[in-house]
């Protein structure tokens, strides 16, 4: 992380820079006027250091400037973007150690070419604001990066689990015995465990938990899901046994906003919580198991959510921590769609891709998701069959206008109050799928050309399409334009 330290010294380097090339002074010129070394100068530049008092004064006279003027953090208007980004919260908290940045080597960057990194920072601020990116929005797909760069898969978090389980010798044969987290938390963190309170404030109905640190009460929603509890207490067991001390107090971090540092420990608490709930080496057995039936089965896929009674978002999460590392299985994806009772959109709420990005993502701009996906086929069935319940399905999906193809497999789940989400896994049909998946080409798994979203998609006479698509129509005019100008222009 960058830290105020280091802000201080680069704006002070960059102001340094600026106004010495404002009064045409040389580096030479001016280290001697001041009485400093050239080296020393140009260090102080990139912001690697920062000079004592009495120098600072020198600076100031021979520059023309107040004392004040010079070490404040204000920039000007020509390098404002610079030093709103040295300053944002998002930059500051941002761990660029953990994606093997050196934040001397940012610093080296923004001293060098200054303008052109304010051109480039004016330019992401622009889009940011067009696009209404938030900062949450920044940190999930930092985290995101950061899930991607690791394949979904963290030895770290998986050794801790190991070394938990032996130190307090839990038991992980599915199902996971919760009153073994419960009775860790109030044996060994103190915790107070209250199932009612919650259910009292109408204002936070929308929350399952929230913890109270000071008196290290855990409040849960009376009600929840036995899947739903074991996840909360395994995550409270995690930030204790990990040491996570900057975390969010409720099940939703965007509940109440914090740092980067906080989406990360949920992110890390949560892992941990779904590796404890289902044993590596366990799940592994299951899922060979799985891939080796002959035929498509959605029964052997029910059978995996009853055998670790846990949730089928938990379940699939899980399945992509393993794919990658014990099945050679890369360039994965997860997606949840969410669907609100009575409206007729789908909402892209969770998203994970490892390497590629050729299936639906997030987006703001209002489109319609394609509805060819098992994930949205699968969640309108769900909804008119009007009752609570789950679906299992299959698909082979080729992305339309590409030779990429995915094996989809999607459960998708309904509730009473008619609120619909899916979770699928897509996995890439390629030669080692072929040798992984034995029943890959079952006829019973419909094939279907798919797309991102109904406004950029040419698939014709789609039977199912919620939008014309009015952003292909755009760039076919654009297109015909082009050709008539160069047509002209070549004079035919």
């Amino acid at each position: 992380m960058l830290t105020h330290a280091q802000v201080v010294r680069l704006i002070f380097g960059l102001k340094l820079r600026q106004l010495r090339q404002e009064r045409s002074f040389t580096p030479a010129a001016l280290a001697q006027e001041v009485d400093v070394s050239v080296s020393y100068l140009n260090e102080i530049e990139k912001g690697k250091k920062y000079p004592k008092a009495d120098k600072i004064m020198a600076f100031a006279r021979v520059l023309g400037v107040s004392y004040d003027e010079l070490v404040s953090l204000n920039l000007g208007k020509r390098l404002a973007a610079v030093s709103e980004l040295l300053q944002s919260p998002v930059l500051r908290e941002f761990p660029l150690d953990m994606f093997g940045l050196d934040p001397s080597r940012l610093i080296e960057l923004v001293s060098d070419a200054p303008t052109r990194v304010m051109a480039f920072v004016s330019t992401l601020w622009e889009l940011a604001r067009n696009y209404e990116v938030r900062q949450e929005h920044f940190y999930l797909a930092a985290l995101r990066s950061y899930q991607e760069m690791h394949e979904n898969y963290f030895d770290d978090l998986e050794d801790a689990v190991r070394s938990c389980v032996a130190r307090f010798r839990l038991r992980t044969e599915p199902p996971f015995d919760l009153h073994q987290l419960e009775d860790l938390l109030g044996q060994e963190y103190d915790y107070l465990i209250d199932r009612h309170e919650l259910g009292t404030l109408p204002e936070l109905q929308g929350l399952r938990s929230v913890f109270q640190p000071a008196a290290k009460r855990l409040l849960l929603r009376p009600g929840l899901s036995r899947a739903q509890e074991a996840f909360v207490l395994g995550r409270e067991v995690a930030f204790n046994y990990l040491g996570l001390k900057d975390r969010p107090y409720t099940n939703v971090p965007a509940a109440t906003p914090g740092s980067f540092e906080q989406v990360l420990n949920h992110f890390r608490a949560s892992y941990f919580a779904v590796a404890l709930l289902m044993e590596e080496s366990q799940l592994v057995a299951d899922l060979q198991a799985f891939f080796s039936a002959s035929r498509w089965n959605a029964a052997l896929l029910l059978g995996l959510l009853a055998r670790y009674e846990v949730s089928p978002e938990m379940l699939l999460q899980r399945v992509t921590n393993l794919l990658a590392r014990h099945f050679g299985i890369g360039s994965l994806f997860f997606l949840r769609f969410d669907q609100a009772p009575g409206d007729e959109r789908f909402q892209l709420t969770k998203e994970l891709h490892l390497s590629r990005l050729h299936n639906p993502h997030g987006n703001e701009l209002q489109e319609h998701y394609c509805r060819r996906w098992v994930s949205l086929w699968l969640m309108e069935q769900a909804r008119q069959a009007g009752s609570p319940g789950l679906r299992v399905g299959a698909q082979r999906s080729r992305y339309w206008g590409t030779t990429d193809e995915y094996l989809c497999l999607t459960i998708a789940r309904s509730d009473a109050s008619g609120h619909t989400t899916s979770v699928t896994v897509g996995l890439p049909i390629d030669q080692n799928l072929r040798q992984k998946v034995a029943f890959l080409d079952d006829e019973a798994i419909p094939t279907r050309w798919v797309n991102e979203t109904c406004e950029r998609c040419s698939i014709p006479d789609c039977e199912v399409r919620a939008a014309p698509p009015v952003v292909i129509n755009k760039q076919l005019q654009r297109q015909a334009l082009t050709d008539a100008v160069a047509a002209l222009v070549r004079g035919q």
